[in-house]
């Protein structure tokens, strides 16, 4: 199915470079504008209004992250391009908003646009979430979490533990329910590092806030507050007694 796209992007010579990749190697995208601003952006978009829209961060006048609250709506589907970015790049994952990093790589386009192909239409809440973010330019305080059937936004002090399945992760919540993620485990830990989590197994990643005590027989294990009982690899038991020591 042909996906309509526009790019915006202040540097001509890139807006030319990401046309060239995306007829070479993502057939199904149909080119039908380019803008390189803030101003001439959001009016092309406006008027377009096509199914993805390939968006620079830093541009001529103003952001990318500009047009999305001068249009308010957001209709369309949204990759980023950028340079290193990395609080933007963190505003990114947490809001399981796509980007690209420039130079762009043509299998890490093929494979945001063949996610972009799977997606029916865009989800407001993502990108509220990433505006937040940018806004307060704080660390994110929730977290966008994709599931088969749809986005769940959740905040991230309320999360128990997450649970290795595969290339999936469950998650758990204070409130009892749980959700099966499509990630690794590998990513959120990366992710949550920051907050207190710990990879504590190779299959499981824990919120240190959540822990109700650490059992050292039997091998040692943690009992969280929901009352369940997390192995702890022998390697990591330091890493246990140093979370417990500065909570």
């Amino acid at each position: 199915m042909k996906l309509t796209a526009a790019i915006v992007d202040d540097v001509a010579q890139a807006r030319a470079t990401l046309k060239e990749d995306l007829a070479a190697y993502c057939p199904d995208i149909e080119i039908i504008g380019e803008a390189d601003g803030v101003v001439t952006g959001s009016k092309l978009l406006n008027k377009i209004k096509p199914d993805v829209v390939f968006l620079d961060i830093q541009l001529q006048d103003g952001t990318g992250f500009d047009i999305l609250e001068i249009l308010g709506d957001i209709s369309f589907q949204v990759i980023f391009t950028t340079a290193s970015d990395e609080f933007a790049i963190k505003a990114f994952k947490f809001s399981a908003v796509d980007y690209l990093l420039k130079p762009v790589d043509p299998d890490e386009l093929i494979l945001a646009v063949q996610k972009i192909s799977k997606v029916n239409n865009s989800t407001q809440e993502n990108y509220d979430l990433l505006l937040n973010t940018v806004k307060e330019q704080s660390a994110p305080k929730r977290l966008a979490l994709h599931t088969l059937e749809k986005i769940h936004v959740t905040e991230i002090a309320d999360i128990v533990r997450c649970e290795s399945n595969g290339n999936y992760t469950t998650f758990y919540f204070k409130d009892g329910h749980k959700l099966l993620v499509t990630k690794t485990l590998k990513e959120y830990d990366q992710m949550l590092s920051e907050y207190q989590f710990a990879r504590v197994h190779q299959s499981h990643l824990i919120n240190a806030q959540q822990i109700k005590e650490f059992v050292k027989v039997d091998g040692g294990y943690l009992v969280m507050r929901d009352c369940s009982k997390i192995p702890v690899s022998l390697r990591k038991k330091s890493v246990v007694m140093k979370l417990l020591e500065d909570l």
